[in-house]
This record gives C-alpha cells, structure tokens and sequence, in this order.
C-alpha cells in the first residue's frame, strides 16, 4: 500500500473513531449517571449495566484510536508497513484489512498466543 493511499485510510479511520468516542461520551458525559429520584433496584441494575457495556465500548474505541495515530506515526518516521518483532514487510493484503497493524500476521499469532 503506498502511504498516500495509507495516510487516507488511517486520516479516515480516525474521522470515525473520533466521531464515535464522542457519541460515546454523549450518552454519558460525567461517567456514571446519578438520579435523585429513587429508583427500582431492577432500574438500577439495569442503568449501571448501560453504563459499564458505554465504557467498555469508549475504552475498546479509545484503544483503536491510538493504534491509529500509532500507525500515523510510523508513517511518518518511515516505519510503517514494517513488522514490529522480525523486521519484514506487512503484507499488503495485511495492511488492506487492518491498516494499523505493527506486526505481520505470523508474529501477531505469535503475540497472541503468548497472552
């Protein structure tokens, strides 16, 4: 992939990533939402529940975004498309698929198994 063609996809990646972190954020702005009126324990449950599937969403889009501008970076210093651990060309088919990607797909499942 050439890095025009790179820097659009991840520009565009973090147009959208960005656009979701804030309707995220939107749905609660402050954290946790607190009510002075009583609630059904039921409700309650139901809200904090609401609350921790936004802020797993927020952090899992606050991940993809720095690996977003991580990519940004590299492409800016010249590394990217280059594997993090063995030093090899990405595949292309790698970085169409995932374009923020540090490693080739070997090492990557190489990575994963370890964790």
């Amino acid at each position: 992939m050439d890095t025009v063609t790179a820097r659009e996809r991840l520009e565009e990646m973090r147009g959208q990533i960005d656009r979701s972190i804030l309707v995220l954020q939107g749905e609660h702005p402050s954290g946790r939402v607190v009510s002075d009126s009583p609630q059904d324990p039921a409700d309650a449950g139901s809200t904090l529940s609401e609350t921790d599937r936004t802020e797993a969403a927020l952090a899992a889009v606050q991940t993809q975004r720095r690996l977003v501008m991580d990519a940004l970076v590299r492409l800016e210093h010249g590394s990217y498309g280059t594997c993090a651990d063995c030093g090899k060309p990405i595949p292309e088919g790698r970085l169409d698929a995932r374009p923020e990607a540090v490693r080739c797909v070997a090492c990557q499942s190489k990575r994963d198994r370890r964790h």
